[in-house]
């Protein structure tokens, strides 16, 4: 590269003398360019490529697009990242120090260069994410792509001093990205102003029509949120409300019905009771929340680039299925997760296929830990789960013949049916972790509020519904229900496949557009926000 730097300079000398100054420069122009061409040789090839578009040009000459520039890194803080990271605070002060002290052409090339590797930093950081999810989770499988910047719209933008512009192009094009940067902006308000008041830690619960000063202080908590405001704003929608507290010390209906909306936004049983679990959510402090959120928008640009048109979105912490169709209708569905101790993991596949009326050969790992405890004390366990013990090459064998404290190298598989733990459908997406999406006999999971009851894979309700949507929208011209109806175990491929993504949010935008703060049932957070905090070298 350095062999043909001194014909570049030439070059760029030649090209500087004949192109007009649009506005007056702190600096030689064409020997600034020169030390340019010089020192960007040896940056990374997107730093190379975009002095290549300005024909080596400087970005930053001009103190006042510096200043511009810093003060355009402090809105940064509306997407959770801290604007020092970028030195925000440090970038005017660096260019007067230049100025002032008349510093070599060198001293003010690598500046040029250091500036645009901020601006292209933070770019990134905003369309992908500041983070590499690998780091932070282990069992992160989610590709997540370099950043596609537009070299020659960042130039002309630079220019310009269109930099809020180029930050808002840059951030991740979708609805629940803008909800998430309103919510810290609330909450943030929120905390300006003292956050909210913590309930004492009591045994009691709180309930319609107790008395006390506690209750005061409840009315207090969830108005900061505005809850009781939202609750007035349409007193129709809730008949016991009363509009008018007499005494704020009394739990009214209209208090219940805001603690019941709280609860549902938190994913806590909506019964309209303050009791342990409803209390320590209340008791989370207003910068928690905050930090809740921004972690969360870093986990949404991570995801929230370059989806495709149709895909499954499977909501892990939020318990929850999108299917964003190809006529963009939007099918939801509840879905189990799996336990804290058998994550369902982050990933990205594609269905290929689903099992009717499957067989279910049990997993390894629910073997050892379910299904052979079961079986050593009652043989009778398999007989009622409708069980079969097979040899490695599918053979029948008698339970009644096996050492059931050292089984060796045995297959239990349930037979298909209306009580196999598969259901009637499973659907099939190529994964390292053997996960899928399935139906469930117990129907009764779903009513729950936090419903992480599965050894890793996803039931869905309504799984039957879904298949046919899958069926139809990819043109495969089968009838879900007479393919079960058949009794007949069978694989039924997709005549094209659907992009699948397995995703952890713990704070969402509900479809009101408040926010829904999730249980983090995998403990995944914390370790997100650490990262998060940990000041960046730039």
């Amino acid at each position: 590269m350095r062999l043909f730097v001194p014909i570049l300079a030439t070059v760029v000398l030649l090209v500087s003398a004949s192109v007009s100054a649009e506005e007056p420069r702190d600096v030689q122009a064409g020997s600034l360019e020169v030390e340019i061409a010089l020192l960007v040789a040896e940056q990374d090839a997107e730093l190379q490529d975009f002095y290549a578009i300005r024909d080596y040009r400087p970005a930053w000459a001009e103190r006042q697009r510096v200043a511009a520039f810093a003060e355009a890194l402090q809105t940064l803080e509306s997407d959770g990242l801290a604007p020092s990271d970028y030195r925000a605070n440090r970038l005017v002060a660096e260019r007067r120090r230049l100025h002032e002290s008349d510093a070599a052409l060198v001293e003010l090339a690598q500046f040029d260069l250091e500036t645009s590797a901020l601006l292209l930093t933070a770019l990134s950081h905003l369309q992908r994410g500041r983070l590499d999810p690998r780091q932070v989770d282990p069992q992160w499988e989610i590709p997540v792509a370099p950043a596609r910047l537009d070299l020659d719209t960042i130039s002309r933008a630079v220019d310009g001093q269109r930099f809020e512009q180029a930050f808002s192009e840059a951030r991740p094009p979708y609805a629940p990205y803008e909800r998430l940067r309103s919510g810290l902006a609330r909450y943030r308000n929120i905390q300006r102003v003292g956050g909210w008041p913590p309930l004492p830690d009591q045994p009691r619960v709180l309930r319609l029509e107790d008395v006390d000063d506690t209750v005061s202080l409840l009315r207090e908590r969830l108005a900061m949120e505005g809850e009781l405001e939202v609750m007035a704003a349409d007193p129709s929608a809730f008949p016991r409300a009363e509009l008018e507290t007499p005494d704020p010390r009394r739990f009214d209906a209209l208090l219940e019905e805001a603690v019941k909306r709280f609860q549902r936004r938190h994913l806590l049983e909506a019964d309209g009771i303050v009791g342990p679990q409803t209390r320590d959510a209340l008791n989370v402090p207003v910068a928690a929340r905050i930090d809740q959120i921004r972690l969360n928008l870093e986990r949404a640009r991570w995801l929230l680039n370059g989806l495709p048109e149709a895909f499954v979105l499977v909501d892990i912490a939020g318990y929850r299925l999108s299917y964003f169709r190809p006529n963009g209708e939007i099918w939801r569905s509840r879905i189990v997760v799996g336990q804290p101790y058998r994550r369902t993991p982050s990933l990205r596949s594609e269905i290929t296929h689903m099992t009717v009326n499957p067989t279910w050969t049990v997993p390894p790992t629910i073997m050892r830990e379910d299904v052979l405890p079961a079986i050593r004390r009652d043989l009778g366990y398999l007989q009622r789960q409708n069980m079969r013990v097979l040899s490695p090459s599918g053979q029948r064998l008698d339970p009644r013949q096996i050492n059931w404290w050292s089984p060796g190298n045995v297959m239990i598989r349930q037979d298909s049916g209306p009580h196999n733990a598969l259901g009637q459908v499973v659907i099939r997406f190529p994964n390292d972790h053997l996960v899928y999406l399935h139906d469930t006999p117990a129907q009764g999971l779903f009513a729950r509020e936090q419903r992480a009851f599965s050894s890793g894979c996803i039931r869905v309700q309504g799984v039957l519904e879904f298949a046919q949507l899958l069926l139809d929208d990819t043109e495969s011209g089968q009838n879900v229900q007479a393919l079960t109806a058949s009794g007949q175990t069978r694989n039924v491929p997709l005549a094209s496949r659907m992009p699948v993504i397995l995703h952890y949010w713990t704070v969402h935008p509900g479809e009101d557009g408040q926010l829904v703060f999730r249980p983090d049932i995998y403990d995944r957070d914390d370790d997100v926000l650490r990262a998060l905090n940990r000041t960046s070298v730039l």
